[in-house]
This record gives structure tokens, sequence and C-alpha cells, in this order.
């Protein structure tokens, strides 16, 4: 993956796509919890909400990322993390959040892009799955991801399984 590469913002500066350095997980860990808590948080219950805020502050997650079995790209504003994804059991997308006053300028969009890219070209997968929250669907919709499932409450979390299957799979 290219490291230095860039996407053009729509309002703002260029923000930087790539893999995530160990002193950006608690930055982007924030992120996703505040954005979570404005965006997704009314649409699970209380038992939901602890255990994502149980899975993001999870030490056991942190040494995964350390240890390169748990990806993670980020989005940059300067030094600031605006937008983060990561990848679970080869080709699962586990987190995707982008900063509220980010939204709606490509950044989620080109994250799972080069996600998807990587998985295909780099690890060799057919697809890639996700377990979208309900504010989520139409977006991954959008990205050629379908359901495969109807919705579903695991642990307090609603999520739609979705997968979207790479052309030209090797």
């Amino acid at each position: 993956m290219d490291s230095g590469a860039v996407i053009a913002g729509n309002r703002q500066s260029d923000y930087p796509i790539r893999w995530a350095k160990a002193e950006e997980w608690e930055p982007a860990m924030k992120m996703i919890w505040r954005t979570f808590l404005k965006f997704e948080a009314s649409d699970y219950s209380d038992e939901g909400i602890r255990n994502f805020l149980d899975f993001i502050t999870d030490e056991k997650l942190f040494h995964s990322f350390l240890q390169g079995s748990y990806q993670v790209m980020v989005a940059l504003d300067g030094q600031a993390v605006v937008g983060m994804a990561s990848v679970r059991n080869r080709n699962h997308l586990s987190l995707l959040f982008v900063d509220e006053p980010y939204h709606r300028q490509g950044i989620g969009r080109e994250l799972l892009r080069r996600f998807c890219d990587y998985l295909q070209k780099e690890e060799g997968e057919p697809y890639m799955s996700v377990k979208a929250a309900p504010y989520a669907v139409k977006f991954y919709q959008k990205q050629g991801f379908m359901a495969v499932s109807p919705e579903e409450q695991v642990g307090g979390i609603r999520v739609t399984s979705m997968e979207k299957h790479f052309k030209n799979h090797r």
C-alpha cells in the first residue's frame, strides 16, 4: 500500500491515509467513541453501548493491533486522526468511523476502498464482510455491499451482516 497517498478533501486540505501507528490508537478510539455517541448510540440499548465501549477499550484489541493481527488505517488532518478503519479475521471490517466535521468528504469511502484493494490485491481475499450499524447500512449499500441476513441484535448491538464480493478475484 502506498503509505503517502492522499485523497482530496472537498472543503479542507488533503487527508493522508496510511497504516496506523501505535501512538494513534488512543486518539482514534476517542474519535470513534465521540462519533458513536453522536450518531449511533441512540440505536442501541444500554447493554449495547456498554459492549461497544468495552470493545474499543479492550487491551487485548490494542495488543492485537500492535502484533499486526488487527489491521488499522487512519486518515489524518495534520496530526489529528479524523478517520479510522480496521479489519479483523482476515477480511471482516471491524470499525469504520469518521469524525463529524469530516463527514461527507469521501474519507470513509476512501478508507473502505483502500482496505478492499488491499484485501483483494495483497491478501487474495474474495470479499469483505461487515456487521453494519443501522446508521451505516445505506452507506455500505452505496459502496457495493449487499445484506446477507436481516438485522439482528448481538449483545444489545443492532447489526446487519453485509458482504462485498470483489470483481476480478484471482
